[in-house]
């Protein structure tokens, strides 16, 4: 016997009656809100026939798809007025028997028409004309809270439809397209709506349906749609589609302001749901002074925020380098009376580490154990980051052993932080050293850990040990992914080993990993810097036939290698494309295309591309500036480069030692040797630490002027 129990509003119960006969029992006392079906498993196994749209679904029998003998309904809900239903048990044993071998079609079609059909059929809906409509609704959404049924409730819906048993069609349908949604079958769903006029109801349904399955495409063209018939969405829409969005770490800005303009405009009142949500996703979109808005909004409605969106509130804060900010809202969420937990506090530690706050980050550690509160792996590894990037590396392996005390099992991740720490620094070659402890503490290095141990190597040209690792990785059982092949591919190519390169690059593909946009974009420098132009045509073609599209990255990665061979008319030409793909360029584009122009003295055209740059929204940043520098230099243009620093300057600009050196170039380069020195002085005086280049011009210009003297 299976029991199952539904939210509904009603209550179900099995009894043992005859199979063709409707009971009209005497009335029960209340007693629960739901509803609740007892099952037993039939011996006759019929055929039940899918919907047109599950053509391709293999035929299950009634009792495979749902394990029914005897099935009767009591109604148990003081929201319905009880007393005016004069039979409150009904068996639906009979009609389910029936739908076991009945097929559905069309209920515009003439085989439809009662008339036509077998007075069995004609006798067993009539006797079924007094079952209220809230009790066929709980039916069909037991019937539809399981995929093995799910085809029994469509043919229920047919049924009902046909004989007009129930009116409130597009509720039953709703029911059957959220039913779908949830069990992933979002084509049936689509499918089913397309028997209908789409009304509210079915398009909340179906939006919804699309943001389960994470659909939002479609989702947001049936809002659209919707709001072109004339209908508002439900704010439960926004809700799922807000969800999806976080979930598949894909939200926008731009489009959470549009949601948000549409919810004033059309006068949505805001849930608690949906404002927990508004402030998650404008937090992790970047915006977190609105989250902060809207998280005042709860508060002033005398809500009390969700913990996780308070966590997440206090995690974007701290990611912000906002800690006061952070703490302020940590502090609230103590006063309203709930105990942090751990996740709590990491966000807020995550902050404090992100900032370089030491003593803050041993703070709160110090304070999650006073409270009770006890660090997990995340909280050690935060705390050894801390201690990493202020390079005690002691006080790194004391936290270490205070895990190994506290029986926290340090993981592969801890110490891929530590080994990070390492790299950042410089110090590769503790990289043995971490993997010994790592070893000696019983733990086995995983994919990333291995990943950021060959990007170690690459980094410091230590292309053997990194080549080294790749071969361990995959003795160890660890299949690369993607960022390992990348990683591999990419430091090769920034040594000057293109041919390694390219060989890495055809052996991912034979293993089997799919290059992503940025393997494309590696290569597609690679090529460009050996300046095997119809090769990048290639790898172009290659990309988009394998349905990925060129990014902001590739864009500039072509403009750079253009730019570099001389190629500004192919560099020009990438720069149209990529504005007219609804592209965006980024300062870094046009600070590769002035470079370029500068390397080979073209200063009008550095300017052209400047002016461009400052019309296309851009502020110019302190490396295109330089840049422009360098070209009006070799280009032997002294006046214009120093109408540069003063346009700096103007600007608010704080020139940095490149600003400097590239002026001494661009004075040295028209033999004014006599000014070196007044430009160095000013570079000291501004604060800027001379580095060696910058105290080789001078020396160059102090001998000069030394030997003229002579």
């Amino acid at each position: 016997m299976v029991a199952l129990s539904l939210p509904s509003t009603f209550t179900c119960r099995r009894r043992r009656r005859r199979m063709n006969t409707l009971l009209l029992s005497p009335p029960l006392q209340l007693r629960f809100p739901f509803i609740h079906y007892r099952l037993h498993t039939s011996h006759h196994r019929q055929v039940l026939r899918p919907p047109p749209f599950a053509a391709s679904t293999s035929h299950l029998s009634i009792s495979e798809q749902f394990n029914i003998d005897n099935l009767e309904v009591e109604v148990e809900e003081e929201e319905y007025d009880v007393v005016s239903y004069p039979n409150r048990r009904y068996d639906f044993t009979p009609l389910l028997q029936f739908l076991s071998t009945y097929t559905p079609t069309e209920p515009n079609s003439d085989t439809s028409s009662p008339t036509q059909l077998d007075p069995a059929e004609l006798k067993l809906a009539e006797s079924y004309r007094a079952v209220p409509a809230p009790l066929w609704h709980s039916l069909l959404k037991n019937l539809a809270s399981t995929s093995s049924s799910i085809y029994t409730a469509y043919a229920l819906v047919t049924w009902l439809q046909k004989h007009n048993v129930c009116f409130s069609y597009e509720l039953l349908y709703s029911i059957l397209i959220h039913a779908l949604g949830r069990s992933e079958k979002l084509y049936e769903a689509f499918l089913l709506s397309q028997r209908q006029t789409l009304t509210p109801l079915t398009y909340n349904a179906l939006i919804g349906a699309c943001a389960r399955n994470g659909d939002l495409e479609k989702a947001l063209n049936l809002m659209c749609r919707m709001r072109r018939d004339g209908y508002q969405s439900d704010y439960v829409n926004y809700s799922l589609i807000i969800q999806s969005l976080i979930r598949n770490n894909s939200i926008d800005l731009t489009m959470l302001e549009k949601f948000y303009d549409e919810i004033e405009a059309d006068m949505i009142e805001l849930d608690g749901q949906l404002l927990n949500d508004m402030i998650v996703g404008f937090a992790k979109a970047g915006d977190v002074d609105r989250a902060l808005v809207f998280m005042s909004v709860v508060q002033g409605n005398g809500l009390s925020p969700k913990t996780a969106t308070v966590v997440t509130l206090i995690s974007e804060l701290g990611n912000s380098g906002r800690t006061e900010e952070a703490e302020a809202v940590f502090e609230e969420l103590k006063e309203g009376g709930l105990k942090p937990r751990t996740r709590a506090y990491n966000a807020l530690l995550k902050g404090y580490v992100k900032t370089g706050s030491l003593k803050d980050a041993e703070y709160i550690v110090s304070e999650m154990e006073r409270n009770g509160v006890a660090p997990d792996e995340h909280t050690y590894s935060l705390l050894i980051d801390a201690y990493g990037n202020a390079g005690r590396w002691e006080s790194a392996r004391i936290v270490l052993k205070e895990m190994e005390a506290n029986n926290v099992q340090p993981n592969s991740f801890v110490f891929s932080r530590i080994l990070a720490s390492y790299r950042d620094r410089g110090e590769w070659q503790r990289s043995f050293q971490v993997l010994k402890e790592m070893k000696n503490s019983g733990v086995n290095p995983d994919r990333q850990f291995y990943n950021i141990m060959i990007d170690t190597f690459g980094k410091y040209n230590c292309l053997d040990h990194a080549m080294s690792t790749f071969e361990r990785m995959k003795l160890d059982g660890i299949e690369p992914d993607t960022v390992t092949w990348n990683t591999l591919i990419d430091c090769h190519s920034k040594h000057g080993h293109h041919n390694k390169s390219e060989e890495l690059f055809e052996a991912m593909q034979e293993s089997g990993c799919l290059p992503c946009t940025t393997t494309y974009n590696i290569m597609i420098n690679s090529f460009g810097e050996l300046e095997k132009w119809e090769e990048v045509k290639g790898l172009l073609s290659k990309m988009q036939s394998q349905g990925l599209l060129p990014n902001v990255v590739t864009y500039t990665t072509l403009i750079n290698i253009y730019g570099q061979s001389g190629r500004f008319n192919d560099a020009i030409e990438c720069l149209e494309v990529m504005k007219s793909a609804g592209l965006k360029p980024s300062s870094t584009m046009y600070n590769a295309l002035i470079n370029a122009y500068a390397q080979r003295g073209l200063s009008e055209q550095a300017v052209n591309a400047f002016r461009i740059m400052k019309g296309d929204g851009l502020k110019p940043s302190l490396l295109a500036l330089n840049s422009l520098i360098n070209a009006f230099g070799e280009d032997r243009r002294d006046a214009e480069a120093f109408a540069v620093l003063k346009y700096m300057k103007e600007n608010h600009m704080k020139a940095d030692v490149v600003t400097y050196t590239t002026l001494m170039k661009a004075l040295i380069r028209v033999d004014k040797f006599e000014r070196v020195p007044a430009v160095y002085e000013e570079m000291l005086l501004s604060g800027c630490t001379p580095d060696r280049k910058a105290r080789a011009m001078l020396r160059s210009a102090l001998r000069y002027l030394k030997s003229t003297l002579k």
